[in-house]
């Protein structure tokens, strides 16, 4: 039986020096589960809120000592001897224990750490790699990966306002020789911003940092170096922005190189670059408030861009409902931590696909080790995942189990730049 025996959870440290919860979850089988939650800087106003300890003296009131301490001396307790083999009805059970808004009082990061090592237990428990646990396609497919090439924003210290800027190696004839296209352009790039005299140190994300004076020179950089590398932008490489809009907007308005745009001047703005440039997807164009600016993007850039959720949607069932009917976006980024279960995650997963959104799985700018995003995106037939740059070892590390999942799917499994994910945002360019 897999039920479980001990809880375990502790404060570790994420990719920022910032603590989060790690969770060991065993059953009486032996079974061992372990499950460590990210945490964001660029957090949209609708996620499910982390529980802090808002203690000054201590990691600058981010340490996460109240909630390791309510796993071990209360949930725990409540969880011994609870089976782990249905994820929805486990996760139920932690979600009945918080009957406040937006998860305040346990916190998204205690239950999602908890429903992801109650995963991994189970997967352990029937002898099975996570990924092949959760699979529910009928095929399997290896995500186009989005590599963060230079970071912005809430990202780096930098005068960049938009957050990240993207390559998206969809030519590749397979994932391995994706990862090694980016790993080509990320190393063009650096040797031609060191001949610029530009800063090469790397962001929270991994991508590069130097002070450029607009949008429009990072994106020369980046196709100098696709260029440099041997590849063709637009038909092996595509670019790829998030926008992060929601930490632009004030007072009605966009607020980016020294300029003040409205909705429909930002929408201007956004296609002046589609139409110089081979960029394949925009996440948040719009800011998560601008529901009337995300229906106009959409009406006027939806058959030419991916146009991606992220604070817009939050990977939450009810605001991806609202997008569907009313035509905005055409692609949801999922984080787990945005909702706080595992359940609820792959029910927005689930609605996303129904409705022909393509779905990109995530990381966050704060990460750990754990590469369970990387299981999650085979498992849920993503069509791409985000999980950062080609350096840093906590970003390298989903790319790492994508790699190690593909030696062992072998011929089973078709890379996802060679389908049909995007060839209506394709044909029209190559």
């Amino acid at each position: 039986m897999a039920n479980i025996k001990n809880v375990v959870a502790r404060e570790i440290l994420d990719s920022r020096g910032n603590p989060t919860i790690e969770v060991d979850i065993v059953l009486n089988n032996g079974s061992i589960g372990r499950a460590a939650v990210p945490s964001g800087a660029s957090t949209g106003i609708y996620e499910a809120l982390e529980k802090r300890d808002n203690d000054m003296q201590r990691y600058a009131g981010k340490g996460v000592l109240q909630a390791v301490a309510l796993i071990n001396e209360n949930l725990a307790q409540k969880l011994r001897g609870v089976a782990v083999t249905d994820q929805k009805y486990f996760d139920d059970l932690l979600l009945s224990w918080d009957d406040s808004v937006n998860k305040a009082k346990i916190g998204a990061n205690t239950i999602l750490a908890l429903s992801l090592a109650a995963a991994k237990a189970a997967a352990a428990a029937n002898k099975l790699p996570l990924y092949r646990y959760l699979w529910q396609g009928t095929n399997f497919i290896l995500p186009v990966p989005m590599i963060n090439i230079i970071n912005g924003g809430a990202h780096a210290n930098n005068n960049l306002a938009i957050q990240e800027f993207l390559i998206l190696p969809v030519g590749a004839p397979s994932f391995a020789e994706s990862l090694r296209y980016g790993a080509a352009v990320f190393h063009e790039l650096k040797n031609i911003l060191q001949r610029h005299n530009l800063s090469i140190s790397v962001g929270d994300e991994g991508g590069f940092t130097p002070n450029l004076p607009k949008t429009e020179a990072a994106l020369d950089y980046i196709m100098l170096a696709i260029d440099a590398a041997g590849y063709v932008p637009g038909k092996d490489i595509y670019l790829g922005l998030d926008v992060a809009s929601s930490e632009l907007y004030h007072d009605g308005y966009y607020h980016l190189e020294n300029q003040h745009f409205s909705s429909a001047e930002m929408l201007d703005y956004l296609g002046t670059l589609i139409s110089k440039y081979p960029l394949l997807s925009i996440e948040d164009g719009m800011a998560e408030q601008d529901w009337l600016g995300w229906r106009n993007l959409s009406n006027a850039l939806g058959d030419k861009v991916q146009l991606v959720g992220d604070d817009l949607f939050v990977t939450q069932e009810l605001l991806l409902r609202r997008g569907i009917a009313e035509g905005v976006a055409n692609a949801i980024l999922i984080k787990a931590n945005q909702v706080g279960s595992l359940s609820e995650t792959l029910a927005t997963i689930a609605l996303a696909q129904q409705a022909k959104y393509n779905v990109i799985i995530s990381h966050r700018s704060g990460e750990t080790e754990d590469t369970t995003i990387a299981d999650l995106a085979i498992a849920t037939v993503a069509s791409q995942i985000k999980a950062g740059s080609l350096c840093r070892t906590e970003r390298v590390a989903k790319y790492n189990q994508l790699l190690r999942i593909a030696e062992e799917l072998g011929s089973v499994a078709q890379y996802a730049g060679t389908m049909d994910f995007f060839n209506r945002f394709t044909q029209f360019k190559r």
